[in-house]
């Protein structure tokens, strides 16, 4: 690969030279700036990003560390945050944790070794100190998105998990549902532990005592979402499910069709997260969110302005507000039940 010194030797000037020449710090004649062009192009030499970088203390990247690369939710997250970055002259440097805290942490290095400007980071699941390992030491300017956690000095960009749950859950109630279940995600996750805590409220307010048995637990995937929904559907089935994300809302729908449990005849069921998959699914599923692209693209707005004042402004905290999100899924409850009992 050539180097800034094979593009001066070629060109017959100092190496000095063709560095103002490509960083326009010092006035060339044309005709130097002719030679050193031509040399680029006969070489095809490309600067190097990193000493440049180093003189500038700057890079113009962003590392963006996300739990689970495969969830839609987080893919639509990241282009958000990618075409904000993009328009703004940053390049993002994307590191998938796997919901692994190890992994987490051994990403975080390396990002931090290679200078980025600043951090966008949606969290690993677990215990707080599990989960933030590593971000409470962290001087880079950093934004939190999504799943918050406690004693990090970072901005802060989520939706408001607590209310968009209760959203879902009156939205069901208002319909004429009684008997409503709810399959929420990992009891360690923040994210989760807000949605259920929202459906709670909502049926406390109605005057519904919710027994234990109608809460399942799964992971915030379709299979768990699933195979929760095959408990909850075995024996005294709920007219209504809410699912603790859009993920788990399509495995229910699944464990549904199975059993020719008709949507939303015989049952209906709320996601939340309003991921672009939901529209196409059959039926399409209401769920409850926001624009998934413009959280992303917030985050990213928060992070490159941290950047551009380099820490002048006290931590901001963006709470997205819900909104219900009407497709296809839900409806007031049928009487047909005896069909799959």
């Amino acid at each position: 690969m050539a180097t800034i010194k094979d593009v001066a030797a070629m060109a017959g000037i100092s190496y000095t030279t063709v560095s103002h020449v490509l960083n326009k710090t010092r006035p060339v004649s044309d005709e130097v700036r002719i030679k050193v062009e031509a040399a680029i192009a006969q070489l095809d030499y490309v600067p190097s990003a990193v000493a440049r970088s180093l003189k500038a203390k700057a890079t113009s990247t962003i590392g963006l560390l996300i739990p689970n690369g495969i969830n839609p939710y987080f893919a639509e997250l990241a282009r958000g945050i990618e075409d904000y970055c993009e328009r703004n002259g940053f390049c993002v440097i994307l590191c998938n944790s796997d919901d692994n805290p190890d992994k987490q942490r051994s990403y975080l290095r390396v990002l931090l070794e290679k200078r980025v400007d600043g951090l966008i980071v949606s969290s690993v699941g677990g215990d707080t100190e599990q989960a933030a390992g590593g971000l409470a030491a962290v001087r880079t300017p950093m934004v939190i998105v999504d799943r918050e956690l406690d004693g990090i000095a970072a901005d802060l960009v989520r939706i408001d998990h607590e209310l968009g749950a209760y959203l879902a859950t009156r939205h069901l109630l208002e319909l004429g549902h009684r008997h409503i279940a709810c399959i929420c995600g990992p009891a360690q996750t923040s994210v989760a532990v807000l949605r259920l805590a929202g459906y709670q409220r909502a049926m406390s307010e109605a005057g519904i005592e919710v027994p234990q048995s109608w809460i399942a637990q799964s992971d915030f995937t379709s299979p768990g979402g699933y195979a929760a929904a095959v408990g909850l559907l075995a024996a005294d089935p709920p007219t209504a499910i809410f699912a603790g994300n859009d993920m788990i809302g399509i495995g229910v729908l699944r464990a549904a069709a199975e059993r020719n449990i008709r949507v939303p005849a015989h049952l209906s069921v709320i996601g939340f997260d309003d991921i672009e998959m939901s529209r196409y699914v059959y039926p399409a599923l209401t769920t409850v969110g926001q624009s998934i692209l413009q959280l992303g693209e917030t985050a990213a707005e928060v992070l490159l302005r941290r950047i551009a004042t380099q820490g002048a402004l006290p931590a901001e905290k963006r709470v997205v507000a819900p909104s219900i999100v009407l497709r296809e899924s839900t409806a007031p409850p049928g009487n047909a039940f005896s069909e799959y009992r």
